[in-house]
């Protein structure tokens, strides 16, 4: 490749250059989050486990207006390894959500305690898990579907139906007895390090965080939708740096992909910032569910087309022979299927229509 092109690319893409995943113009300028993120930069679960409460302590020591340091740290942290990422992501979730709940449950001591926590909210199957209130307090029982490393966790906040069939948020302790992970479930070829197979609960104390409802009804569940789609952000990245050095090598066709790829790049890095932007400054007249639907559908679908136009650019050696680049690809694929396609754009389609105008 000329010099000339070589410094073009640098120049065009410099938040590809750094250890860190910027999303602002000053890519070498990271948050206190972000940096500790990229120091401690976990390869395997145990590591991310690991790092998961530290991690914590400096999100909750960072105060107000640090979205934007929070979602760096979790592409950044992709960026390395999205296996960690989705390790780390959820255990981070829950302490802003105990932290949104002003001290309900066990909100308060839980950004200096040394535990790991899940957050288990999906829902499906024919065994819902269902919370009953008696003289001993709140107990749940029902089958809770994809809950990610609950074999590993200490705890987690988990959602349950209660009576008039709302759902509710709950604190439990993984260790009680009654939670039963139901094993041999989970046969992902992508994050295969992150098993996230049902749960099977009999009676299981809980402490309920928040009223009923209250887990949907927050801005902060659709910032932490967002939150998602910044790991997979990083994921993206991390594919991008690997099509970079084959361009660099003056791999056939890499250097047009490569371009193709910055422009997906960009679009999704533009809608992560200004979201973030957006979250901390704390603009009443955003809708969080709107600004969620089109932020993950924008990251989502470059995620799509960066996969494909990476196998395009470096052909099947890397995904047969490049352990990192295979497990990078396999993992993304499936943790981008969290955004569901044609069902959240048929979605995010209805709830523009329930606007009185055209929003553009």
């Amino acid at each position: 490749m000329p010099p000339t092109a070589e410094r073009s690319l640098i120049t065009v893409m410099p938040h590809l250059l750094v250890n860190h995943v910027s999303f602002g113009r000053s890519p070498r300028s990271a948050g206190p989050l972000t940096t500790l993120a990229a120091q401690l930069s976990p390869s395997t679960v145990d590591e991310a486990l690991d790092a998961a409460p530290r991690l914590g302590a400096r999100a909750h020591s960072s105060g107000a207006g640090s979205t934007t340091d929070l979602w760096e740290a979790f592409a950044t942290l992709a960026a390395h390894d999205l296996g960690a990422a989705r390790a780390i992501e959820p255990h981070l979730d829950a302490l802003a959500i105990l932290e949104q709940a002003d001290g309900v449950g066990t909100a308060d001591d839980t950004a200096a305690a040394p535990r790991t926590w899940g957050v288990f909210a999906a829902e499906g199957g024919d065994d819902p898990l269902v919370a009953t209130r008696g003289d001993d307090g709140w107990r749940l029982s029902g089958t809770k579907p994809w809950c990610s490393l609950a074999d590993r966790l200490d705890q987690a906040l988990v959602s349950a139906h209660v009576d008039g069939g709302a759902r509710r948020l709950f604190a439990v302790d993984l260790g009680s007895p009654g939670v039963n992970v139901l094993e041999d479930a989970w046969h992902a070829r992508g994050l295969t390090e992150i098993p996230s197979g049902p749960v099977r609960f009999d009676a299981v104390a809980g402490i309920p965080v928040g009223d009923a409802g209250w887990y949907l009804s927050r801005p902060g569940f659709a910032w932490g939708g967002i939150g998602v789609a910044a790991c997979w952000f990083g994921g993206a990245v991390g594919i991008a740096r690997t099509v970079f050095a084959a361009a660099r090598d003056d791999k056939p066709f890499a250097v047009m992909h490569l371009g193709a790829i910055d422009e997906l790049l960009e679009g999704a890095r533009r809608a992560l910032a200004e979201a973030a932007e957006l979250v901390d400054g704390h603009e009443e007249t955003v809708d969080p569910g709107l600004l969620a639907a089109r932020v993950r559908s924008t990251v989502a679908r470059a995620c799509d087309e960066i996969v494909e136009r990476a196998g395009r650019a470096l052909g099947p050696a890397p995904l047969a022979l490049d352990a990192e680049h295979a497990k990078r690809v396999a993992d993304l694929q499936l943790y981008v299927r969290q955004h569901h396609a044609e069902r959240d754009q048929h979605a995010l389609g209805s709830a523009l229509l329930r606007l009185e105008v055209a929003p553009w």
